[in-house]
């Protein structure tokens, strides 16, 4: 029972990993590629589709960004955890 539930739980600190990198990456595409350097004088209809896109990209890449933080924090709890148990025996 011990062995499966630290499997479990460094699977969902991965699984947090990948998720937030994934989505740092889309964000950073929205960014990037979408939103790319605004127009000199942009007619009012294109000014809106940057501040969209600009946005969209903002928002993802702090959710990826936070969710790494959360998975890494996650992974280091567990660590401690294992390692602090494994001197009290």
């Amino acid at each position: 029972m011990e062995g499966k539930m630290k499997k479990m739980f460094c699977t969902l600190s991965n699984t947090a990993l990948l998720a937030g990198c994934l989505i740092f990456m889309i964000g950073a595409y929205y960014e990037v590629i979408k939103a790319g350097i605004p127009y000199q004088d942009p007619p009012l209809e294109l000014q809106i589709q940057y501040a969209v896109n600009l946005g969209i990209g903002d928002e993802l890449c702090r959710i990826g960004f936070f969710a790494v933080l959360y998975g890494i924090a996650f992974r280091l709890a567990l660590w401690l955890f294992a390692k602090i148990r494994r001197q009290i025996r």
